[in-house]
């Protein structure tokens, strides 16, 4: 079919892929569009690097002076190459959408829509049978197909009345302050073994290892430089934690926060001992959690959750470019044989119906006329994905349209997941 073009929605120029010698303003303009307030440099640079400029877009647009003095950048928008886990432990080529921008003075001329556009399209070629993306703005994407697929819980735990109980075999884990980027290899090594375990973790390639390490002072808001705590159990590293402490007094006393960036463990007991660790550190009263997994233990561990003030957000949005590939490529916690007809305006290809049929062993997803068990459009079928929204409570909220009786309760159990997805980091 055929599809309109940037300038008959307003906008003056196609997007087209970025050369590494516009990325500096290219990425100058999605610093202004974010506010305008400068990164530290190395965080830049660590970009630049990480940047795949033949994986990323750019809407240019002339002066309108007629005198070739130059082309101006108005939209921008980048797509990482990830592999993702889904439920199952299979790794899933996945795009991963990011650096998106308008400029202030090209809003509501389609800019977003053309780079949505060419940008899907590209995904498409390059065989990736999902993009996922993380939103400063959730409601514009939706649009675009993109479901809500994973959450996060943040925390500002109160540590002078909150006490933790901890699991047999805790105290045999052995805790050691370690230089950060000392121990970056061994933390890698750890935090490799957990992505298999954990649908939505992402596998790191070469160069995202030094994500962990930025620690501009800029960014510390009075907090320490970051520090690492490293776990050993039977002489094998077995997790760590990387944190700050921001010191603070009150007239009853020290009152500091510890501000955790990341925590990882391969065993519930040394997960156990590092939080009690974080719990203990002195002088401090609070510990501050964001983006934590919606299911860990540490919840049902503490003495008063409330005390916890634990919070819930949303992370990773999921957009299925390949319907077929994408639901093929996970497995199911309970038989499913089911046919969906899916509506996707944006992403005709997905369009129509399509007969999974899987269990806990592999699953397979092809085009077919049979007549449609449940109806949804390709959002849903992007939150329920990595199995941390069912399609029974979409069905509840009006979103999933159940055509055969039993069979939004039969797929409902397939999808779902015993770990909750999580994203480990931003992009």
């Amino acid at each position: 079919m055929e599809r309109p073009t940037s300038e008959d929605n307003g906008v003056t120029a196609e997007p087209r892929v970025l050369r590494r010698d516009e990325w500096d303003t290219w990425y100058g303009t999605l610093i202004r569009a974010f506010g305008g307030v400068p990164e530290p440099a190395e965080e830049v640079e660590l970009f630049r690097e990480l940047t795949r400029v033949d994986r990323s877009i750019g809407v240019w647009e002339g002066d309108g002076a007629g005198d070739g003095a130059g082309e101006a950048c108005v939209g921008t928008a980048g797509a990482f190459a990830f592999a993702m886990t889904v439920p199952g432990g299979a790794r899933v080529p996945a795009a991963g959408v990011t650096m998106v921008s308008v400029a202030a003075t090209h809003r509501r001329r389609g800019v977003l829509t053309s780079m949505m556009r060419r940008q899907l399209d590209d995904v498409r070629a390059w065989g990736e049978p999902l993009a996922v993306l993380t939103a400063s703005e959730p409601a514009i994407y939706g649009r675009f197909g993109y479901g809500a697929a994973t959450f996060a819980l943040n925390a500002e735990i109160d540590t002078s009345r909150v006490r933790l109980s901890v699991p047999a075999g805790t105290d045999d884990v052995r805790l050691r302050y370690e230089a950060p980027a000392d121990v970056l290899d061994a933390c890698e090594e750890v935090y490799a073994r957990l992505v298999p375990g954990r649908p939505g973790m992402l596998a790191r390639r070469p160069g995202w290892e030094r994500l962990a390490l930025l620690d501009p002072e800029s960014g510390r808001d009075g907090a320490s430089p970051l520090q690492c705590v490293l776990a050993r159990r039977g002489g094998e590293v077995t997790g760590y934690a990387r944190f700050r402490v921001r010191p603070a007094w009150g007239s009853e006393g020290p009152r500091g926060t510890v501000v955790l960036d990341d925590l990882a463990g391969l065993d519930p007991a040394t997960e156990a001992a590092l939080w009690r660790f974080l719990f203990g550190v002195d002088l401090t009263s609070t510990l501050a959690v964001r983006g934590r997994p919606v299911d860990e233990a540490w919840q049902y561990q503490v003495s008063d959750v409330r005390r916890c003030r634990p919070e819930l957000r949303d992370a990773l949005y999921v957009r299925l470019v390949d319907v077929g590939a994408a639901l093929a490529a996970r497995t199911y916690q309970a038989p499913v044989d089911v046919v969906f007809e899916v509506e996707d305006a944006f992403c005709p290809w997905n369009a129509g119906r399509w007969r999974l049929s899987g269990d806990a062993k592999g699953a397979s997803c092809e085009r077919t006329s049979d007549a449609a068990d449940l109806a949804l459009s390709v959002r849903e079928l992007g939150s329920a994905y990595l199995g941390g929204v069912s399609l029974g409570s979409l069905g509840a909220a009006g979103r999933v349209r159940e055509v055969r009786a039993g069979a939004l309760a039969a797929a409902s159990v397939g999808f779902g997941s015993d770990v909750a997805p999580w994203l480990p980091h931003g992009f």
